[in-house]
Formats: C-alpha cells, sequence, structure tokens
C-alpha cells in the first residue's frame, strides 16, 4: 500500500490499470488490485467468513458510539475494527457449526474510565426500564458529571435502542421508555458512561436479559 499527498489532479478512487485509488482514514492511499482466485475456501475459512459477517452486522447500529469508545485506535486498526475483532474472538460461540453471539459477553464500548458500582435494572409497565447504581463519583477518574448511556438489543428483532447521554453518574437512576413494539420482547441491555468532554468512557456493562413488559 502506498500513501500519496497530491496526484497530478489530486487523489482519485476506483480501479486504474494494476492499482487502486482510495480514502483510508482521511489519507490518500494506492494499493496493488487484488488478484482473483479460484480456490474453494476451507470449512473453517468460511465458518470465519460468517463470524465477521455475523459481528459487522450486529454492530453496524453502533459504530459511531465505538468510533468513539472502544479501546485505542492505532495502525491500521481503528476502534470499530478492535470491536469486530473483540465481539470475534470472544463474544461469538459455534452451536451446530452456526455462529451465534454470546450477549453476556459483547462490549459496546471498552475503556478506563471507573464503571458503575452495584447497577441494577428493573422493568416496569408501560415499556419502562429503571436502571439504578450507587454513586462512586469520587473513586479513581470518576466524576459526578459523566453521562451515562443505556443501549438495548432485541434479537427477535435484530434491532438496537439507543439511549445516549441521557443522565448524569450523580443522579443514581436512568429511567427510559421503549417503543411499544418492543413489549412482550426481550432485550439484551448494556450501559456505560462517558466524561464530560467525550474523550474516555467506562467499560460496557450488562445488566442482563429481561422482558419487556
Amino acid at each position: 500500500m502506498g500513501k500519496f499527498e497530491k496526484g497530478i489532479l489530486g487523489g482519485f478512487s476506483g480501479i486504474v490499470g494494476p492499482v487502486v485509488g482510495a480514502t483510508w482514514r482521511g489519507m490518500d492511499i494506492l494499493r496493488s488490485r487484488p488478484k482473483r482466485t479460484h480456490r474453494v475456501p476451507t470449512a473453517d475459512q468460511l465458518l470465519q467468513q460468517q463470524k465477521f459477517k455475523l459481528a459487522v452486522q450486529f454492530l453496524q447500529p453502533v459504530r459511531t458510539i465505538q468510533s468513539k469508545y472502544f479501546g485505542t485506535g492505532s495502525g491500521v486498526k481503528s476502534r470499530a475494527n478492535l470491536a469486530v475483532s473483540y465481539t470475534i474472538a470472544e463474544a461469538i460461540q459455534v452451536v451446530a457449526e452456526v455462529p451465534e453471539l454470546i450477549f453476556n459477553k459483547v462490549l459496546i464500548t471498552r475503556g478506563e474510565l471507573a464503571g458503575f458500582q452495584n447497577a441494577t435494572l428493573a422493568t416496569q409497565v408501560g415499556a419502562v426500564l429503571e436502571m439504578s447504581w450507587q454513586d462512586n463519583s469520587t473513586q479513581g477518574n470518576a466524576k459526578s458529571n459523566d453521562a451515562v448511556s443505556l443501549v438495548c438489543y432485541c434479537k427477535e428483532l435484530k434491532a438496537f435502542e439507543i439511549f445516549e447521554g441521557i443522565v448524569l453518574r450523580s443522579d443514581l437512576e436512568a429511567i427510559v421508555t421503549l417503543p411499544n413494539y418492543c413489549i412482550g420482547k426481550t432485550m439484551e441491555v448494556y450501559a456505560f458512561l462517558n466524561n464530560e468532554k467525550e474523550t474516555m468512557a467506562s467499560t460496557s456493562f450488562y445488566l442482563g436479559e429481561h422482558t419487556v413488559i
């Protein structure tokens, strides 16, 4: 892969002869045109492709969050790439040769900000989720004005409901109302905190699977 600052007519994208022009992380690059192959993928390769597809499709709705708050992007791997790699390695299992997500191992964010203390979640009639936790705003790098976000996923609907920055760490409670179509469905629920400057987040906390009532 080659990088160039200015071409004769500036950067370009697409195929020109044996090279491909593209923009990658804000840079104009040239790379070799991929060679066609007629090799049949092995069973392991096919399984890895299925895992990759599952992880990418699942995480797509939270990509913006993970681009800010998943580890530290470095080299050729962005934060979103790191999230996909983690999910494939740690949060997918194979059952009867079919990849499945392990929801209690899924991470929405991964960071060094202090997380929640003794967080719990309860459901209330009317598609209401009520989360509570204890005050730990004086511990480590925690601050009272850290923002709280809830991320809910419905396996049946294959859909996320995301509530960002709804309350502060010092509020000790967050209440959200899901859309009515979620009633009767089960939701995998995660929560995370981020600092006021939005430069750091906690590792997301799994609050369990809950049936919406």
